[in-house]
């Protein structure tokens, strides 16, 4: 297991979702969203590999976190200073370890459907890793950072 504090964020972005394949592609889209607003406009390079590894983190608390009636949290932060997005994702079973498998065989014979999304995080995000979930309560939060160009600051609090 990997841990590491997230950084100071300039941007900031919570919410639970039910986990379902439903709750996973709400999850992507006000991602992509939030991607937008913050100045990370959508088409770009940044904004496609920041909304895929999001989509992948949640596919998989979906897929491999589960546990009936409990969700899974999203938070999405942004640093405008060093020009990053953190995708952390957490669902409530601690038991699950996320492992990336091993890449497909050479000769792209591979057959079965499903088990690359940590591949495509391991390949597309800066860093990625696994910690217990902050709140203390059962479960894991997988997290990701990527580059993300383009971060406008937030207006000042008034």
């Amino acid at each position: 297991m990997t841990t590491t504090q997230p950084p100071l964020a300039a941007h900031r972005f919570t919410m639970c979702f039910s986990s379902t394949p439903r709750g996973a592609r709400l999850a992507r889209r006000m991602c992509g969203h939030r991607l937008d607003v913050w100045g990370v406009p959508y088409g770009s390079d940044a904004h496609d590999v920041a909304t895929l590894v999001a989509a992948e983190l949640c596919a998989n608390a979906v897929r491999h976190g589960h546990v009936t009636g409990r969700g899974f949290h999203l938070l999405l932060t942004a640093d405008t200073a060093a020009g990053t997005v953190r995708v952390e994702v957490s669902d409530t079973r601690g038991e699950r370890l996320p492992v990336p498998p091993p890449p497909p065989p050479a000769d792209g014979d591979d057959e079965g459907e499903g088990g690359r999304g940590l591949l495509l995080v391991a390949a597309l995000a800066d860093r990625w890793g696994c910690c217990p979930r902050r709140s203390g309560g059962p479960g894991k939060t997988v997290w990701a950072e990527c580059g993300a160009p383009g971060l406008i600051s937030p207006p000042p609090l008034p």
